[in-house]
């Protein structure tokens, strides 16, 4: 019998996203009786002739329907393009019309998670804008709760509203200990509320 997975699902351009949701996945399975799934999103083009391959030359395989729909919980993580999630995530969000109309998502818990340039860079507008389309698809949302003690002494990324990394102009920063700890601590939060919630 297959376990239940929680769908790690993110766009990276840099790397940065990729590492936060090995993380994430790191953190969902610690706890037992559940997996984690890492998916990502290809890239989308203004020129129409464009197209990526069917599969990725390196990294997570792209998210299909059925990971999507299936899932027992959602970590959806993004770069913040002035504020908000990448074309590329709201893309593939933008066709999961199926699973709204049948509610597949309903009643899941999901959490949201990005990567920025700079410290002020919008991390929790991009944060916030990306549970709405998780809260029109019924999903329960799931932060960090103030009771993780990295949320209280991190000098870089890290809010309630979910993990979050500096990786400063060149995005060359590393993951801080504080991001990291608050990565597997959010991944293990959505894995322990969707066994509850499971069962």
């Amino acid at each position: 019998m297959a376990y239940p997975y929680i769908l790690v699902l993110y766009y990276s351009r840099y790397g940065s996203l990729e590492k936060m949701s090995r993380l994430i996945a790191r953190g969902v399975e610690s706890v037992n009786g559940i997996e984690a799934r890492i998916r990502t999103v290809p890239a989308v083009s203004p020129l129409t002739e464009a197209s990526e391959p069917e599969v990725p030359e390196s990294g997570a395989i792209y998210c299909s329907q059925e990971d999507f729909s299936q899932c027992s919980g959602l970590a959806l993580g993004s770069p913040t393009r002035f504020g908000n999630m990448a074309a590329a995530l709201k893309h593939f969000l933008d066709g999961t019309g199926a699973q709204w109309m049948n509610g597949s998502m309903i009643g899941k818990p999901a959490g949201v998670f990005t990567s920025t340039a700079s410290l002020h860079g919008g991390q929790e507008s991009t944060l916030l804008s990306m549970q709405i389309p998780l809260l029109h698809h019924g999903m329960l949302i799931c932060g960090i709760p103030f009771s993780e003690p990295a949320l209280n002494s991190t000098r870089s990324g890290g809010t309630p509203y979910g993990p979050s990394h500096l990786a400063g102009p060149d995005g060359s920063l590393p993951i801080s200990e504080e991001e990291a700890s608050l990565c597997q601590a959010f991944g293990k939060r959505l894995a322990t509320t969707a066994l509850r919630l499971h069962d």
